[in-house]
């Protein structure tokens, strides 16, 4: 927060006191715009193994000169918190995930092998009873649609059921809808790792 700020942030208690906010909260409705312009600014000198979203910083390495991964992980690792701490920005332990193999995020897990679907969210697309209504449908939908990246032909395969959705459609569970209903959990069930971009190619 810019000391010339930090009055504009005051809030009056039902005792009469003025409380300032010294560090920026996250309920400014900038305030996420600003963090992540920060943050991306400060990281860009380390763009090759530090990529931001918003409040999410990710640090991945490779081996490289004769160090092994985690070495040269360690180094990255250093480098990122020394810059924070010289820009007073602090990292909630809890929150933090260190060496790890893959991450969850954005519902999906990254890893040094690509992107892949959350399981949690398969499953619930698998358990899923079949539907009763609109709503129902609508509900199971959007969390398949979420999904559909994994899916070939997710689209064609969703279509009878979207179809059930349109603003006049009568409601009908039909053998077709059925079989869209199972093609796409078959389909997100043995979703495959979405591979990440090759930059030397």
């Amino acid at each position: 927060m810019r000391e010339s700020d930090i009055p504009l942030t005051a809030v009056s208690t039902p005792s009469g006191m003025l409380w300032e906010w010294l560090v920026m909260p996250q309920g400014l409705s900038n305030a996420p715009a600003t963090f992540n312009r920060l943050v991306t600014q400060l990281f860009r000198p380390m763009r090759q193994f530090v990529q931001t979203y918003f409040d999410d910083i990710f640090v991945h390495s490779r081996t490289s000169e004769g160090k092994t991964a985690v070495e040269v992980h360690l180094d990255h690792l250093r480098e990122v918190l020394m810059c924070m701490r010289e820009n007073r920005l602090y990292a909630s332990i809890n929150k933090c995930i260190f060496g790890a193999e893959e991450i969850p995020f954005l519902g999906c897990f990254l890893g040094k092998d690509g992107v892949r679907a959350d399981p949690e969210k398969v499953c619930a697309i698998a358990q899923w009873p079949v539907t009763v209504s609109q709503k129902d449908l609508r509900k199971w939908l959007g969390l398949a649609n979420y999904l559909h990246k994994y899916s070939a032909n997710y689209a064609e395969m969703a279509r009878p059921l979207t179809n059930l959705l349109k603003k006049d459609a009568v409601w009908s569970w039909t053998s077709e809808a059925q079989q869209a209903f199972e093609a796409i959990k078959s389909s997100l069930q043995s979703a495959p790792i979405l591979a990440l971009p090759d930059e030397d190619r």
